[in-house]
């Protein structure tokens, strides 16, 4: 008997998840990929969704890959010299990094909207050093139930382009006021994409609409008091993985400036 499918019941932002999980479980059963994502594969075959315009959406795929390569480059680095911490997911979604990063000693929290992480639970069960919460960013009580403290990785990715930059600030204060030892890596739009989502497709096909972007720790401003700058990061290097054609390009100041960005800083 097969096995029923979920259906997962998601809309706006909270459904761009879905295209960007599907990009990496895609990606992961190219002979030439850069990472593996069995869990990616395995994930993708229990859901009833029409992954149809997601995988048509070579822009769309194409940076997601290119910022999972990356990211899990500075997630990886930390991990490495911080063996035993504990990092929070911000917006996971399904999103399965932790399963690609365990090294047996990290405690990780999945965190995402109640409907979200329904739709996760569902599928994957999570429980002891990885584990679900079920609350948005912007409420204060999340911090409450990240248990297991000490050197904390605070991960943010595929969000903030949907958020305005007020929001984006008060998530960072939550993190700020709640958490000592806080290093955050957090990806960020070129802010000359804002309201540009019909650039991928089956983004703009869930009707979630790019709302805010930053190409520097320093522009942040404000919104970034009680951090520090460790270095700000772009997703090129990832692009790589996917052609060598783009050695030809990605020095050229104008695509450097059009690149996703990724920040790295960290509690002051």
């Amino acid at each position: 008997m097969n096995e029923e499918k979920i259906v997962p019941v998601l809309n706006g932002a909270a459904e761009t998840m879905l295209q960007s999980f599907y990009a990496r479980a895609m990606y992961s059963k190219n002979p030439q990929h850069k990472f593996k994502d069995k869990k990616a594969e395995e994930i993708v075959e229990k859901l009833d969704y029409d992954f149809s315009r997601a995988s048509k959406d070579a822009a769309m795929s194409g940076g997601v890959v290119a910022r999972t390569v990356v990211l899990d480059e500075l997630v990886s680095d930390f991990i490495r010299k911080n063996p035993d911490c504990t990092v929070v997911n911000i917006a996971c979604g399904l999103d399965t990094r932790f399963y690609r990063m365990d090294n047996g000693k990290i405690t990780w929290y999945n965190l995402d909207l109640p409907e979200t992480i329904a739709v996760r639970d569902s599928v994957y069960g999570e429980t002891g050093r990885v584990s679900t919460i079920g609350c948005s960013c912007f409420d204060p009580a999340w911090p409450s139930q990240v248990t297991k403290r000490g050197k904390m990785l605070f991960i943010i990715e595929g969000l903030t382009m949907y958020l305005t930059r007020e929001q984006v600030g008060q998530m960072l204060q939550i993190i700020r006021n709640n958490f000592d030892n806080a290093y955050v890596i957090m990806e960020c739009l070129c802010p000359k994409f804002v309201n540009k989502e019909g650039v991928e497709k089956s983004i703009q096909s869930t009707g979630a609409v790019f709302t805010w972007g930053a190409n520097s720790f320093e522009e942040l401003g404000d919104i970034a008091d009680g951090f520090r700058k460790v270095k700000n990061d772009n997703i090129l290097r990832g692009m790589l993985t996917l052609s060598p054609v783009y050695k030809l390009i990605i020095w050229m100041p104008f695509v450097k400036k059009m690149a996703q960005k990724i920040l790295v800083f960290e509690k002051a």
